[in-house]
């Protein structure tokens, strides 16, 4: 099974937007399509930013996507790289991804060093649909 780590800006655009590449990739985590992992610094910025005025999600459902994080991926503490970053706040999803080579989709790649493993979710979802037709 891929393994996967999810930026957030990818999580809220699966949330606010059906349909999308984001969207695709949460429910092939739901489906257990794909292994998410996360750490306690990742579900903090994710609880955070879901309980965002501006995004309108409301509390169930963010409670809903919290619980099946919890209940579909795997909580890690990898240890911190020597990577430098543009935002120091992005360092914990690559570091998660690094420990566990998972990959890690983000919809700000040039925020990342130049990785095999940061992807954009339409390059993730190209790559699987190329290794699923092989």
């Amino acid at each position: 099974m891929k393994r996967v780590v999810i930026d957030t800006n990818v999580l809220v655009s699966a949330v606010i937007k059906s349909g999308g590449y984001p969207d695709t990739i949460m429910n092939s985590v739901s489906n257990k399509d794909l292994h998410l992992y996360y750490s306690r610094e990742i579900m903090d910025e994710y609880i955070r930013v879901l309980a965002y005025d501006k995004l309108s999600i409301s509390t169930e459902t963010q409670h809903k996507i919290i619980n099946s994080i919890e209940e579909l991926g795997t909580l890690i503490d990898p240890p911190t790289s020597n990577v430098s970053f543009i935002d120091e706040s992005d360092r914990i999803f690559y570091d998660t991804a690094k420990e566990c080579e998972a990959t890690l989709v983000t919809g700000n790649t040039r925020h990342f060093p130049s990785d095999p493993l940061v992807m954009s979710p339409m390059d993730f979802i190209n790559d699987i649909n190329k290794a699923c037709s092989k």
